[in-house]
């Protein structure tokens, strides 16, 4: 009971603070996206936090040390959910992503993105000896096979989402700069290849409405110049929480996914330049924790760990942010904590419940 104890009073407790706070502030968001809509997305969200409550706090206790029986097998579960999907899953917005659990559905690409990170800072730990080329090819291949799934399905996005957390857990890994540089040029070189050859036509389309949203103004780059026009009417304050007459509330941000993918817009517009460089400062200082609990963690498979998850945050925060700011194409990659999604939101909170595993357990305890 003492040991219980001691680990709870233990927690980092601004992580802890920031967690809750922004799964709050995220449960008002969506409040705030859809209050108008006879969908009570805000209340459901509510539930799946406090599902994911237990899990954190389970996650957390235990010492992140046992990953390294755990990682392979969740591994494998994830890879097998990819290859579920490919033969039973659900097709939403292009993508044959999803599987229907009955009492809920998961996008197993999260799932794998989770295990991945687990599993690389396992083998990375284990094999610091080894020559880099050999540690660059079988880490290639603990990414490439969800990742070739996932391309498949096809979703962009979260095949974005591998990318940085491979080179992060690399590099702080102990690989050499120079293959790490190799590795970067080969992947700008196979961009094009990837583009031409990999994306479907929406996808394609997508990126053609980055780098030039009037090219179909009422089509395909709707979504952007709408989110761009939300967010700048907001100004310096905003117009107010439930303001009349918002884009948001006339129907012009889009209404399937504007309590996920779009949420920083309808904030944009409520409340302008102030309460999104607030939102912005919150999840940066997330991060700030979860890089200090790398920095603090005892040993390798900690900082990785670590390492992992920050990344996993910040590519899916930069991502969101930046598709609805036009700084990044639309990947339909959720904010985390903020952005509606049970699957996610539950990912999200044992990705924070592993951090704080690796500060609780950083003395042994």
């Amino acid at each position: 009971m003492q040991s219980w104890l001691r680990k709870i009073l233990g927690l980092h407790w601004l992580l802890l603070v920031l967690t809750y706070g922004l799964l709050g502030f995220g449960i008002y968001a969506i409040y705030s996206a859809t209050w108008m809509r006879e969908e009570s997305f805000w209340t459901s969200q509510i539930v799946w936090g406090l599902i994911g409550t237990p899990l954190f706090f389970a996650v957390a206790m235990v010492d992140y040390r046992w990953i390294r029986f755990g990682a392979w097998p969740l591994y494998l579960v994830g890879v097998l959910g990819l290859v579920a999907v490919m033969l039973v899953g659900e097709r939403r917005f292009g993508a044959r992503s999803w599987l229907d659990l009955g009492v809920m559905s998961v996008q197993p690409s999260q799932v794998a993105i989770l295990a991945g990170i687990m599993t690389l800072a396992v083998f990375l730990e284990m094999t610091k000896g080894w020559p880099d080329f050999w540690r660059i090819v079988v880490a290639g291949l603990i990414t490439g096979v969800p990742w070739v799934l996932i391309l498949m399905e096809p979703d962009l996005g979260s095949c974005i989402v591998w990318v940085p957390v491979l080179m992060g857990m690399l590099f702080l890994g102990g690989l050499g700069k120079r293959w790490l540089i190799v590795m970067i040029l080969i992947g700008v070189a196979m961009v094009p290849l990837v583009v031409y050859f990999g994306l479907r036509d929406y996808q394609y389309r997508r990126i053609t409405t980055f780098l030039n949203p009037n090219l179909d103004p009422q089509g395909d780059g709707w979504n952007i110049n709408q989110s761009l026009l939300a967010i700048g009417s907001g100004g310096f304050y905003g117009k107010g929480f439930k303001a009349p007459n918002t884009l948001n509330e006339l129907g012009f941000l889009p209404k399937t996914i504007v309590h996920n993918d779009f949420i920083f817009s309808v904030l944009g517009e409520q409340h302008g330049f102030v309460g999104g460089a607030g939102l912005v400062a919150a999840m940066l200082l997330l991060m700030v924790c979860g890089l200090h609990v790398a920095m603090c963690a005892r040993d390798d498979l900690g900082r990785l760990l670590a390492c992992g998850v920050v990344m996993l945050l910040f590519t899916h925060t930069f991502m969101n942010i930046g598709m609805t700011i036009s700084l990044t194409p639309i990947t339909g990659l959720p904010l985390p904590l903020i952005s509606y999604g049970g699957s996610f939101l539950i990912i999200t909170m044992v990705s924070l419940g592993i951090l704080q595993s690796v500060w609780i357990h950083r003395r042994g305890w």
